[in-house]
């Protein structure tokens, strides 16, 4: 037990633990008794981030294993940002929360009142293994070969915290997915893992896994390779296990820029690193905390896949799906845009969408309360939405007018309107523009030029080539760059095409040209518009893309936005979105920790 403002809160042992050590650290560090790099370390991998603004404004980002919050944890989160930061939270990428400009003398306070209702923020930065990811629709997904939410769970609860992941070269991403289609995105990660059958010789088929190792985004993306045809349910978090220890041994400590998985690959080379990852494996058996066997969580919960109803066609998932509004009503259209159907027992899900992936702590509260009264299991995604599952369909016009009254029922989800974007210059110090600015920009102009229902194509944002936005996945990408006119720098983007993820394979964005900021709407305007026009009946963004002549061909179409004004001309393009004076490029000592 502990006080908080006179209060009595329950906290885990083991989360407790983690904030008496920090209070302990901080106050040490204030008396000058801990060096500042030092305390850097430690602070990150407490989940704890320095922003732009310097001082003692930070980030707080709280790990959300596979996506999955109750209606506690978003009343208390909502608490924490109304009494802590600005009152609205993040969804990132990666399933985590985050919040912005709490003070530093109050981070044990607030990680107190997180830990009351069970949430950490333990490594969800630092050289650690981060939050574990999984589909959002695990467990209501018709498509599923296994749930992955209790695989997910205890790939998680066995890794933090873990005496082999507490300083490794650099940070290690797992993420599973349930089926082909990857929602959960695992083929670009450091250890990415998708369900999957195999026929066995008398004819009936064996559920398992297909682990991918080594993937990665960043300035130099790699595509996750297959470490095998087929992991047993028995031997999958031993193989992850291995991967881990593998990477914690051959990882460049010498070099952050080269310290992942996927440069151990290019050191060593992939048979090699195979063969080591399969030793590992081969001998965990001998280790004090063994992880073979089907997990706990696993027996608890279970895998069972959600199945199919014959009586109903399963709702397409995944990237490229060509959603079709032909609704007029705006019930019609979130129906049509959000609802995910085909689970075997007859339930059904819904996205409610959060724009650029902020929420207000009334959204929160009243997210919270929608879950209770429906019954229903709440998850984010790593599009940055929330999505409610369990809902029966008579729940629908209900849960649709409580949406529309917390401002989250447009019809977002896999549409082009559904724009992802990092926290970028706004708060990020290694970011170079205001990539919140520019898709703010851009989902504005689309709705202006009545383009923001286009399904299947995703935007994605980054204010920097770390790629915390994910614009190599996107249909259309954008990063954040510097350009220089007459001397003078201009707030600029690398525009990217044809990124996808999915199928077990991953294609990333191809670059086309560099444009000014102001421009960057315009030629995401110009080419949506001509993949509408031009497109066939069924094809993809990236079928199109590649039919059209690939990135430079539709660059060419683009070169009137590759020129800049004159500042005398429009002196607005010297000025980056939401910001009020001249843009100049303010990059800070790395503290990347997405």
């Amino acid at each position: 037990m502990t006080l908080v403002e006179n209060e009595k809160l329950e906290i885990a042992p083991d989360i407790a633990a983690d904030i008496a050590k920090f209070r302990d650290v901080l106050e040490g560090f204030k008396k000058g008794e801990i060096e500042e790099d030092v305390f850097r370390v430690f602070r990150l991998t407490n989940g704890i981030y320095g922003q732009r603004q310097g001082e003692e404004n930070q980030m707080v980002r709280v790990r959300v294993p596979y996506g999955q919050l109750s209606p506690a944890q978003l009343r208390m989160f909502a608490r924490v940002v109304d009494e802590y930061s600005r009152g609205w939270g993040h969804i990132t990428t990666r399933q985590n929360l985050q919040m912005h400009f709490v003070q530093l003398p109050k981070i044990p306070e607030v990680l107190e009142l997180l830990g009351s209702v069970g949430l950490s923020s333990r490594e969800a930065c630092g050289d650690t293994v981060r939050n574990v990811q999984g589909c959002h629709l695990a467990g209501a997904c018709p498509f599923e070969v296994i749930d992955i939410s209790a695989w997910a769970k205890a790939t998680d609860e066995h890794l933090l915290r873990n005496s082999i992941a507490q300083r490794l070269p650099r940070k290690f991403k797992i993420n599973f997915s349930g089926c082909d289609t990857d929602c959960g995105q695992a083929m670009f990660n450091d250890a990415g893992v998708i369900a999957v059958n195999r026929k066995l010789d008398d004819g009936t088929y064996e559920q398992g896994f297909r682990v991918y190792v080594a993937g990665g985004l960043g300035a130099n993306p790699h595509p996750a390779l297959a470490f095998e045809e087929f992991t047993s349910k028995e031997e999958l978090l031993p193989t992850i296990e291995a991967i881990v220890r593998v990477f914690e041994q051959t990882g460049n400590r010498a070099n952050k820029l080269r310290a992942r998985m996927k440069w151990v690959v290019d050191e060593l080379g992939w048979e090699e690193t195979q063969q080591r990852i399969l030793k590992s494996r081969h001998l965990l058996l001998a280790s004090s905390s063994w992880p073979g066997g089907i997990p706990e969580a696993v027996k608890q919960l279970g895998d069972a896949p959600a199945g199919t109803n014959p009586q109903i066609t399963p709702t397409p998932v995944g990237q490229g799906v060509a959603v079709k509004l032909t609704g007029s009503s705006p019930y019609d259209r979130w129906e049509q845009a959000n609802v995910v159907r085909g689970v075997a027992n007859g339930t059904v899900s819904a996205y409610a969408w959060c724009r650029l992936g902020d929420v207000t702590s009334q959204q929160m509260r009243g997210l919270a309360d929608i879950i209770e009264e429906f019954s229903l299991d709440a998850r984010v995604s790593n599009r940055q939405n929330f999505i409610l599952r369990d809902l029966k369909e008579s729940d629908l016009p209900a849960l649709f007018d409580r949406l529309v009254q917390l401002d989250m029922a447009q019809p977002g989800a896999e549409l082009s309107r559904d724009v992802v974007s990092c926290p970028g210059a706004d708060t990020c110090g290694l970011a170079i523009t205001q990539s919140r600015g520019l898709a703010k920009a851009i989902g504005e102009r689309l709705e202006t030029e009545g383009l923001a229902d286009v399904g299947g194509v995703r935007f994605n944002i980054s204010g920097c080539t770390n790629s915390c936005g994910q614009h190599h996945t996107a249909d259309i990408g954008f990063f954040g760059i510097e350009r220089r006119s007459n001397k003078t720098a201009v707030p600029g983007y690398q525009m990217m095409i044809g990124g996808y993820v999915g199928e077990e394979k991953i294609h990333f964005g191809q670059k086309t040209i560099r444009v000014a900021a102001k421009y960057a709407p315009d030629a995401a305007v110009h080419v949506l518009r001509r993949f509408v026009d031009e497109k066939q009946a069924g094809e993809s963004f990236r079928g199109w893309m590649d039919r059209s002549g690939g990135a430079k061909e539709i660059a060419v179409g683009l070169k009137e936005f590759s020129t800049i004004p004159t500042i005398e001309e429009s002196p607005e393009f010297y000025v980056d979105f939401d910001e009020t004076t001249p843009f100049k490029v303010e990059v800070g000592e790395s503290e990347c920790a997405t």
